[in-house]
């Protein structure tokens, strides 16, 4: 009964939200604290940054959207929240924000196994990823990278 009620949560806000230029990443319904809280996390469709005004923008929305539906029948908290920081990286942007970052790199070599670099991330171009291995600058082609993701200083 409360997974069809989650789900029928997560269709009722993704329909919501696609009207205000939304899509739903991440929807939880926390029926043990009171009163019970609904949490949905929201992404732009285009994957611009979500602001505190979209989070409030939204609200209104998905709010009146649950309360027509008559799902709940007792009292909940409706939290609306950006999903933070992915720790992959993907677009140019957040490859030129972390800068210096430490990073691991998942590659594909030419026999198709699969190696991992860590370093700190230092340019990305169309051809190359270049990394800093301790204090030894690697040129990975971009054709071989499968995945860069954020790491702790320590690996």
């Amino acid at each position: 009964m409360l997974n069809q009620i989650v789900k029928d949560l997560k269709r009722l806000a993704a329909n919501t939200a696609e009207k205000e230029g939304f899509k739903i990443v991440h929807l939880q319904l926390i029926t043990q604290s009171v009163p019970m809280t609904i949490q949905v996390q929201i992404r732009h469709k285009d994957g611009a940054d979500v602001s505190l005004d979209d989070c409030t923008l939204i609200t209104n929305p998905i709010g009146e959207a649950i309360e027509n539906s008559k799902l709940l029948n007792s009292a909940y908290i409706l939290e609306i929240s950006s999903p933070g920081l992915n720790d992959i990286l993907e677009t140019d942007k957040e490859f030129e924000t972390f800068k210096g970052f430490p990073i691991e790199v998942s590659t594909k070599n030419d026999s198709k196994s699969t190696v991992l670099y860590s370093g700190l991330l230092h340019t990305r171009s169309k051809e190359h990823l270049q990394i800093n291995v301790k204090g030894k600058m690697s040129k990975i082609p971009r054709e071989s990278v499968i995945q860069v993701r954020l790491s702790s200083p320590t690996g």
